[in-house]
């Protein structure tokens, strides 16, 4: 056998050899092909998971707030106006125990207001007296008819005005009578003896 012929003989052999190797790599191919990603399959389990879990975190948390005691008893409860619409600024009102129609409120620069058909009327009774800021009302628990005014609002501001003391009233707002304190100028607070309409307490 000459050099030639062994040339020609390994240069068959090496032929076989790629061909043999090629043909064994494309069926590795396609599988690695056909077959899915497993780190894309585990990924998609643990994302799903991640994303109940924040959306019953989320429903816990709504379900917390909604189930709050404060905001089961006002659910239903809006605000509205209800009046005086000229009156002013208020520091004080006050109810007559068992009667739920009939109010007073003070207004800090326009007198004291009364309504007896549960706050959808009002009408000024205090339109003739010395001063129009209210600082403070109190109506007697144990006779309705008497009411104490502290003239003066005490609220910390630049534009106030001072009172000229104390009125009463004994017959539920129709006339009043200043009792004293006149120098007071601001009344915070007036409380009377609940059993007692003569015994008042005064902050001013």
């Amino acid at each position: 056998m000459g050099p030639q012929c062994l040339r020609t003989y390994a240069f068959k052999v090496v032929r076989l050899f790629v061909i043999a190797a090629f043909a064994f790599s494309i069926p590795l191919a396609v599988s690695a092909q056909s077959k899915p990603d497993k780190s894309t399959k585990t990924a998609k389990p643990s994302q799903q998971t991640a994303s109940s879990q924040s959306t019953t975190s989320d429903n816990k948390s709504a379900d917390s707030e909604s189930s709050k005691p404060e905001e089961k008893s006002f659910k239903g409860m809006r605000y509205r106006l209800i009046g005086p619409f000229r009156g002013g600024r208020s520091l004080t009102a006050a109810g007559v125990p068992g009667d739920p129609t009939t109010y007073y409120f003070g207004a800090t620069g326009g007198g004291v207001w009364k309504s007896t058909d549960g706050a959808q009327t009002w009408a000024p009774i205090f339109d003739k007296e010395g001063s129009g800021a209210i600082g403070s009302i109190a109506v007697a628990n144990s006779n309705p008819n008497v009411i104490y005014v502290g003239t003066g609002e005490a609220c910390i501001r630049g534009n106030i005005s001072h009172g000229d003391g104390v009125y009463k009233s004994m017959d539920a707002g129709k006339t009043w009578k200043n009792v004293g304190l006149g120098d007071s100028r601001a009344i915070g607070k007036v409380i009377i003896h609940p059993t007692n309409p003569d015994i008042v307490f005064v902050a001013a």
